[in-house]
């Protein structure tokens, strides 16, 4: 009795743990009303950006990296919408930039 009970707990706590999770899972995958990647890196080329490499997609958009004016940055493309938004240039050139180690 107590093995089926443990057998069945466990059971009912995997199938929970799985639909706690289902839901992160769906924003790391496009959906199906979604650009295709290849429209958003036209829309980031369209924005002046070039080298766009490691598209994915993650928390609802296409994230990803490029090169905008000389330099590296994290991006995020509306799938949607095609909006770019930069989010952050990386450490090497942060320092670069204001001449320490910060």
């Amino acid at each position: 009795m107590t093995r089926m009970f443990t057998a069945k707990t466990l059971a009912l706590g995997l199938v929970a743990a799985g639909l706690l999770t289902a839901p992160a899972l769906a924003d790391d995958r496009p959906g199906p009303d979604w650009m295709p990647i290849e429209g958003a890196v036209r829309a980031l080329e369209g924005a002046g950006y070039s080298g766009v490499r490691g598209l994915e997609a993650d928390d609802g958009m296409w994230e990803g990296k490029a090169v905008k004016d000389g330099r590296s940055v994290k991006v995020k493309v509306d799938p949607h919408s095609g909006a770019v938004t930069e989010k952050a240039a990386k450490k090497a050139e942060k320092r670069d930039r204001d001449g320490d180690d910060d």
